[in-house]
């Protein structure tokens, strides 16, 4: 069954900031949620497992709250909300992944994306399982299998069609700051089978983007004019004034469904303010949702 959901990605904070920041924080997006008007639509939190990457990322790395650790202190301040969440494969072998894969089921998590290896190392590095070795070793434990989609990515069209041929039942896109998602579902579409559940990806982008980077650094693909133009329009968002911004990825988010809304894939909304919950960027998915929503389709 596809989830159908809109998803508010909120990523665990450092260990240093404590249990009560964890709390206001769920409070907070209850509390935008009612002033924005779309109390009760949100469904599900999508809490990324985070993992060191390179030296350069915008903002240190410091040692976050593990996904179940996190999740357990906001899931009571967030009645009837479920869980998502990206698991790292590569660094359990398999019989510590299943534990946690099924640590993960027993707190409430409806679907799990597996996710490999940072950026520093290569595909197949890491002494334990391949994610796309995951998706079929763990069918009948995870019953929502994610992978993840990178539609600016070379080769992703093989990579993604060999993920559901090992079981994955939906994709995870990374953020969207294009249309690229249009075409690439539009050709999967025609060369596969496979209608998986797809989760779109959204993300504010506030002010503080001009002097952090974080977005851009996030998206990066050197040498990929594609994410160089998507970088473009990150930055370029990032200097507007809150109204402009909005009409803005507005107008993306109407391009991208108006693109993939008949192509046969079932379609759920991910939603990430990558500088933590704010009012701007509940008013930005406010107006997306009024656009077209999962939950009223």
């Amino acid at each position: 069954m596809p989830l159908n959901t809109i998803a508010l990605e909120l990523v665990p904070p450092n260990v240093e900031r404590g249990a009560q920041y964890a709390v206001d924080e769920a409070r907070k997006v209850l509390a935008l949620s009612a002033e924005t008007g779309i109390a009760g639509r949100i469904r599900h939190v999508m809490i990324p497992g985070m993992i060191d990457e390179d030296d350069d990322r915008p903002i240190e790395m410091k040692p976050k709250m593990d996904v179940l650790d996190y999740w357990k202190i906001i899931q009571p301040e967030l009645p009837g909300l479920r869980g998502l969440c990206t698991q790292v494969t590569s660094f359990l072998d398999q019989d510590a992944l299943g534990k946690r894969l099924t640590d993960l089921n027993g707190a409430g998590f409806d679907g799990i994306a597996f996710v490999g290896v940072p950026r520093t190392m290569k595909d197949g590095e890491g002494d334990g399982v391949a994610p796309t070795d995951a998706l079929s070793i763990y069918e009948q434990l995870v019953p929502n299998r994610g992978a993840i989609l990178i539609p600016t990515r070379e080769g992703e069209q093989g990579r993604f069609n060999f993920k559901f041929d090992q079981g994955a039942t939906y994709g995870m896109t990374q953020l969207l700051y294009s249309d690229a998602i249009v075409g690439f579902l539009t050709e999967f579409a025609k060369t596969t089978e496979h209608r998986p559940e797809i989760l779109l990806s959204f993300g504010f982008v506030p002010k503080m983007e001009t002097k952090v980077g974080l977005i851009n650094w996030l998206i990066q693909d050197p040498g990929n004019p594609a994410v160089a133009a998507e970088q473009e329009f990150v930055t370029r968002l990032a200097g507007l004034e809150p109204a402009e911004k909005r009409r803005m990825m507005l107008d993306l988010y109407k391009r991208v469904i108006d693109g993939v809304g008949e192509l046969g894939f079932p379609l759920s909304i991910h939603f990430e303010a990558a500088y933590g919950v704010s009012k701007p960027a509940f008013e930005t998915l406010a107006e997306m949702l009024a656009y077209w929503s999962p939950d009223r389709v």
